[in-house]
Order: C-alpha cells, then structure tokens, then sequence
C-alpha cells in the first residue's frame, strides 16, 4: 500500500486533534497531512510527525490529490464541501450527522459492519454518533447469537461531546462552585452548555416535539437499527450531561428473542474484537469513564440478569468518545477500507 495524503477537517477541535494524533499512534501510512480548519482558524500551527503543520481554510482545491479526508467540522461544513472532496478522488469519512441516515451513504462501527463500507454511491461514509458508537460494539455479539428485540438505554454523555467550548465553559462554572458561588448559572448559561452543569446535570441536545425526543437520543434509535442491520429493534434511549470531561457510560438493558444467562453474554464480549469486559461487582469492579479516558477499547461490566425482565441482561458499558466515539472510529474505517492496519 502507497503512502497517502490525509486531510483532516476540523483539525482545530478536539476531535479533529484527536484524529491527528491516532493515525500518528496506528502507523497510518500518512505521506503529507492537511490540516484543514475554518477561515477562523486557517494559519494556526497543529503538530504530526514531529513537525507543525499550517491549517488551510476551507476553499476550492484543498482537495487536490488527497487520498483521505477526515471530516470533523460538523453538519453544514460537510455538507458543503464534502462533494468536493469526494469529486477530487478523496475517500471521505464524515463525523458529522450530515449523512448518517441517507440510504447511499453506509454508516459503519469496523467490529460490527464494515463490509457496509465496500458500496459507497456517493463517495462518503458516515461515522455514527459517539453514543450509538460504543452501543453497537457491545451490543453486537449478543445480538449475532440471542437477537435483541429492545434495548432501554441510559446514556451518561462527557462535556467533551460538545466540543472545546464546553470544556472551557464547565471549567469557568466549577471554579465558581469552587469558590463558594453556588447561585445558579442559568441567567448567564453559556450556550454550549444550556445550563449549569457543574453540580448538576443536563438535558440539552436539540428537542423533538412532535416525539418529545431529543435529537441525541433518536440518533440512537435510528443509528443503531441502520448499523445493525435491524429495523425490529426497538430503542428506548435517554440522553443525560454529567459532569464529566471525557467517557461516556451507559446503563443498557436488553429484551431477547431467547434467554442469556449472564456468564454466556459475559463469555460472548470477552472474545469480541473491540471489546473489554472489567466486571468482578463484588470486589468493586466495574468500568469508570475515568479510566477509559485515552483508551481505545469498549469496556463492558454489570453483566447480570435482568430482574425485571426475565430472560434478559443489563449492562454497563463506557468508552472514550473522542476515540472509539469519533476519531478512531473514523480512522478504523479508512484502515478497514484501503487495508492500511500495520
């Protein structure tokens, strides 16, 4: 395999640094990097391979020759410019929810669907939603022996998942808290947030009112059928802010077409590609967002029986989500695809 040019859109954020950094760990066969940002942002200095690298803006030809083009600069961004890109040749992975749900356009987690990736009418494929991203990965080998009719998902999302912003606007809030100003932040809410968080939690992703949704919580619902390969899979999810900088966790319970005793489940994740099962309850053990942060893997724990719903399960399940729920994720299916994993 030659050596590619690799564009990475968004460059500037968490996400976009955080694709840099992986393709630098997985000995991505990176010939030139194109650090691509905003007109904002365009002329800053990011770090690859040792060396700094100037950030082009968006403009017509910044796709000349590129083989990969990562993009992480959100919805409109992508649907702006990536036909650009995927005209100039470039295979496109988009982390944004631009192109998740259009029925030519594959969306795809490697451990669970990547062969979805071979047919592509439109030159993109679709990186999921970070949440719906760590679900599939554990819910996948139980679904391969037991088919899952329902999951009930509560999920625990890191700050984060919303960008540098706010990170830096929980900051500011904790340092209040901290310094014995414990009066409400709402009248001065820093709109990346919706609220004060510190202290607290929230329910701040865009509102559905014909469903009484958030969006965040119907990207589940229909990502996870889409990944799966379902559409009989009901999905009854519930989206929470937590107060936390990086991993996100879920309380997951599972309706299957046939029982799973908890130690079959517990043997199917321990052999999943992907996968980490951390689950000994009784001395204590179990998946914390505070040790998965700068990790790859799924980590799966509270593997028990679900009292409520015989036959069933209920899970734990936590993840980095600026790794494995967005940049390595993105990076595994340009791997997947062009072979590129030394």
């Amino acid at each position: 395999m030659r050596d590619l040019t690799v564009a990475v859109v968004g460059a500037t954020g968490v996400v976009g640094q955080a694709m840099l950094a992986i393709l630098e760990e997985r000995a991505f066969p990176v010939k030139r990097i194109v650090p691509i940002a905003s007109a904002r942002s365009a002329g800053a200095e990011v770090t690859f391979g040792g060396a700094s690298h100037v950030v082009q803006a968006l403009a017509p030809g910044v796709f000349a020759d590129v083989d990969v083009a990562l993009f992480s600069a959100g919805s409109g961004p992508s649907r702006q410019w990536r036909p650009l890109a995927a005209e100039a040749g470039a295979l496109v992975i988009d982390n944004s929810s631009a192109w998740r749900m259009d029925p030519d356009v594959p969306l795809v987690v490697p451990e669970v669907n990547l062969a979805a990736a071979a047919t592509r009418p439109k030159g993109i494929i679709a990186n999921p939603n970070c949440s719906t991203i760590q679900l599939v990965v554990a819910l996948k080998p139980i679904h391969d022996v037991a088919r899952i009719r329902r999951v009930v998902v509560a999920t625990y999302q890191a700050i984060s998942g919303a960008g540098r912003p706010a990170m830096e606007a929980f900051e500011a809030q904790r340092r209040r808290v901290a310094s014995g100003d414990a009066a409400r932040a709402d009248e001065a809410a820093e709109p990346t947030l919706g609220g004060q968080l510190a202290g607290n939690l929230l329910m701040e992703w865009s509102r559905d009112a014909a469903t009484g949704y958030q969006e965040e919580e119907l990207k589940m619902v229909h990502e996870t059928r889409k990944i799966l390969g379902d559409e009989a899979i009901r999905v009854s999810p519930t989206a929470v802010r937590v107060p936390v900088l990086t991993g996100h966790s879920e309380a997951v319970s599972l309706e299957l077409e046939r029982p799973m005793e908890p130690e079959e489940a517990r043997r199917l994740l321990a052999a999943a590609p992907g996968v980490e099962v951390v689950d000994d309850f009784e001395a204590g053990v179990y998946p914390e967002p505070i040790d998965c942060a700068g990790t790859d893997p799924v980590y799966v724990g509270r593997i028990r029986a679900d009292l409520g719903h015989p036959g069933g399960l209920q899970l734990w399940v936590v993840s980095d989500n600026l790794r494995k729920g967005a940049a390595l994720n993105a990076v595994q299916i340009a791997e997947g695809v062009l072979g590129t994993r030394r």
